[in-house]
This record gives C-alpha cells, sequence and structure tokens, in this order.
C-alpha cells in the first residue's frame, strides 16, 4: 500500500510516499519512504501548484495516482489541496513526523520561513501541548533570511560566519523591520558581521525557546524544518533551551509531508 501527505507551505509545497514494507515477524507495521518531491511554486495559484507538484512527484517516484491509496494535506494551504482525502494541522503533521524519525523525541522544535512552533508529543507522535509565534517572522527562517541579506550573504555563509563568533549583542526589535534597523545600526558601528550573525541567530533561537519554554522542554529534543540546515542557529538553539544536543532528523524539510503521510496511511487502515 502507498499512501501520501502534501505540505502546502507558505514558500513551498513538499510531496512525500510511503510503501508499506512487508517484514516478517514485525510485531508493527513498518514504513519506507517511496518518494519525495519539493517545488517553490513562485506565481501558481495554490490549486495548481498543488497539482503540479503532486504529479513531479509521481513522476519521481515512478507511480501512478491510482497506486496512491490515501492523501492527506497539512500546512497553510492544505484546505486549497482538492484532491486531498482529509487534511491535518501543521502541528499534528509536525509531531507525527518528528516521532517517526526519532521515537525518543519529546520536544518538537519546527522552525520553517514563516512560523516557528514547539510542541510537547506523546511516544505515539500524537500533540500533548504546542505553542507557536503567531506568524510573527522574528521567530522564524525569514528572519534570519532577511537578515543575511543586509549583510549580503548567502544564508549558509550567515549561518557558518555566526558559528566564528563568541560575542553575546543583544537585539530588541520585534519585527523584521526594526531588527534590520539594528543590523545596519551594527554594520555602520564596524560590528564584525561574524559577531551581527550570531546576534540576529541567538534572537531568533531566543524567541523559539520561549515558545518550548510554554509547552515545557523534556528531552530529548528534535528540531525539524528548513533552519536544521542553518548550523549557526542550531548552536544558538542549544544554548538558549541549555541542553547538549538537539536531534537533527534526515530531510527535515519533509516531515511534516511525512507526518500527512503516515497519518494517511492509519485513516487507510481504519
Amino acid at each position: 500500500m502507498i499512501t501520501a501527505g502534501i505540505d502546502m507551505g507558505s514558500r513551498t509545497v513538499k510531496v512525500v510516499f510511503l510503501e508499506e514494507l512487508k517484514v516478517d515477524g514485525a510485531p508493527q507495521l513498518k514504513w519506507g519512504v517511496k518518494g519525495k518531491h519539493i517545488m517553490f511554486p513562485e506565481d501558481l495559484d495554490a490549486d495548481l501548484a498543488a497539482d503540479k507538484a503532486f504529479e513531479d512527484a509521481l513522476k519521481g517516484a515512478g507511480i501512478t495516482r491510482d497506486q496512491v491509496k490515501n492523501v492527506v494535506a497539512t500546512g497553510a494551504g492544505r484546505k486549497q489541496v482538492k484532491f486531498a482525502t482529509s487534511d491535518v494541522t501543521e502541528v499534528g503533521a509536525g509531531a507525527r513526523g518528528a516521532v517517526f524519525m526519532c521515537p525518543t523525541a519529546k520536544t518538537v522544535v519546527d522552525v520553517g520561513a514563516e512560523e516557528g512552533r514547539g510542541v510537547k508529543a506523546n511516544a505515539e507522535g500524537k500533540v500533548v501541548d504546542f505553542a507557536g509565534n503567531e506568524k510573527c517572522a522574528a521567530g522564524a527562517g525569514a528572519f534570519a533570511e532577511s537578515m543575511s541579506r543586509a549583510l549580503q550573504l548567502s544564508l549558509k555563509e550567515f549561518g557558518e560566519a555566526s558559528l566564528r563568533s563568541d560575542k553575546t549583542i543583544p537585539m530588541n526589535a520585534q519585527c523584521t523591520v526594526f531588527a534590520e534597523s539594528e543590523v545596519v545600526s551594527l554594520i555602520h558601528s564596524s560590528t564584525p558581521k561574524e559577531d551581527i550573525a550570531k546576534a540576529v541567530l541567538d534572537a531568533v533561537a531566543s524567541r523559539v525557546c520561549a515558545m518550548v519554554r510554554r509547552v515545557g522542554i523534556e528531552d530529548e529534543v528534535i528540531l525539524i524544518g528548513g533552519m536544521v540546515h542553518n548550523p549557526g542557529f542550531v548552536q544558538s538553539l542549544k544554548g538558549a533551551l541549555g541542553v547538549d544536543k538537539v536531534l537533527l532528523p534526515e530531510m527535515p524539510e519533509y516531515i511534516s509531508a511525512l507526518g500527512a503521510a503516515l497519518i494517511a496511511a492509519e485513516n487507510n487502515k481504519a
């Protein structure tokens, strides 16, 4: 059996296909990733973006629509996926996918382009509690991206630069516009770029940590979403949370789509 999860995010569309694996003597069903695909919709409207992403994903996985038994949508645009059987919130999908990837995880930190959240999950990947930033970019990846542009660095360079700093520079602004003014002031005062980069990522981590603390920090902590690829942010997050280790799963930007595909499989068995 093959099921699919499609994550309609604010900037990208992600699709994951899961296939039931036949494992002799296994006490539980096993699932493997049959295929995955990411698309930047650009000027496409949500309906067309969902259809194109799904068709491209099918081609990449070498399967047909008829082979996919159930489709669950998640993400900000999940209601626009007309061919989905059902939908689930980003919080529920992210928790389910995170615990599937790292079964010992109890605290899920999800930081994407536009949103950040902290989630407490149980052993089955069900949400116990969560707190989010209510779509304020200052606690998400878009904030770091905007600040990297102000420093004329790529996101990769920005994250790497922050690791070369051991300075702590507080940033007080609570929105991207005012924070950019703070960055410009630091640039004019000849503050090294690596110190500014660390200050920005420390600020994002601090805001994310405030959300996580609202639901409680329990070992082990897993980070999902695109900011997993920013080593400077990972370092800042560990410092803000006061933990020695943060679990970093494979294919972190696909975790919510993976969770949706798992829920699709469970729904199909119900």
